[in-house]
């Protein structure tokens, strides 16, 4: 005998809620196991630096020679320098400043690049012209060679070391956003073609909206890949100027003029402890934001992987 059964008793299945895409791409992000690695690694820094020189009873040492140039032991970990000072301190210290320089460089970078590229992509016509003509020319430019040049400028200027720091800051962000123009711009084109553009149009909201509500929010992605990867590129930029005496100088600590006690040849043969521990922490921290960028380009872009 057969039993029927009614839409009552029927059992429902629960149809699964859509992801949205950012839930998406944060699901690939957190698959990737290399930028997962890149991620801990970086988070690993940022603490090392900005919290570990609470903990470190090294932080007010004064100069005192006579302990100077001691190679690690259980007081000092990674040694002293010339001075006497804490050598695992000082790199701590030089951290906060040489992530400070990419961080802040980055949002000057991202700031003044994707409101250049959305401001030319929308427009179009000659605005468009003249603002890539102009980003053209600056891309034409070496940037490592402009800012060795400028740092010299800084030199001469006479600028006290504590404000120097922001000059440098600004200078790595000013020349550092035409790629990310281009990138964001290029969206900006293909993205105003499309039907909520042409809605947003109809119903007469203002340029500045259409602009900073609706298209800049849908390059986002782009804009996060490209800032991530700023960072790593602002933090060998300033390693460069500061190695060269033309960026971050002393007593201001920083990763580029630690690592250039290196060019002396005593200290380069008989003390490494004095140049291998921030070019460690240099390595680490560039390997670490291209990995975690390239998880960013993987995740939020996947017809970009193989």
């Amino acid at each position: 005998m057969s039993v029927e059964m009614t839409t009552e008793t029927m059992p429902t299945k629960k149809v699964p809620k859509p992801m949205s895409p950012w839930r998406l791409s944060l699901r690939r992000l957190f698959k990737n196991k290399l930028a997962m690695g890149g991620l801990f690694v970086l988070v690993f820094m940022i603490l090392l630096c900005f919290v570990g020189p609470y903990f470190s009873s090294h932080v007010n040492d004064m100069s005192n020679v006579a302990r100077g140039n001691k190679p690690p032991n259980a007081t000092n970990w990674l040694g002293t320098d010339k001075l006497g000072r804490d050598i695992f301190t000082r790199v701590m210290l030089a951290g906060r400043i040489s992530l400070s320089v990419g961080i802040v460089a980055m949002l000057v970078s991202v700031t003044i690049g994707s409101i250049f590229g959305a401001v030319a992509g929308y427009y179009g016509k000659w605005v468009d012209t003249i603002m890539m003509r102009f980003t053209d020319i600056l891309m034409c430019i070496p940037t490592l060679p402009l800012l060795i040049i400028l740092g010299s400028i800084l030199g001469d200027l006479k600028i006290p070391p504590s404000t120097r720091i922001y000059y440098v800051m600004l200078l790595i962000g000013l020349l550092s956003w035409p790629g990310l123009a281009r990138l964001v711009r290029g969206q900006v084109l293909s993205l105003r073609e499309l039907e909520y553009m042409q809605a947003a149009e109809a119903l007469g909201l203002r340029d500045k909206r259409k602009i900073f509500r609706h298209l800049l929010p849908n390059t986002l992605p782009t804009i996060i890949v490209v800032a991530t990867l700023t960072v790593a590129s602002s933090v060998l930029s300033e390693t460069v100027l500061s190695y060269l005496g033309l960026g971050v100088i002393p007593p201001t600590p920083s990763w580029g003029n630690l690592i250039s006690e290196a060019n002396n040849i005593i200290v380069l043969q008989k003390r490494p402890w004095l140049w291998v521990p921030p070019g460690v922490a240099i390595f680490l921290t560039v390997i670490a934001i291209n990995t975690l960028g390239d998880g960013l380009r993987d995740a939020f872009d996947p017809k970009m992987k193989k």
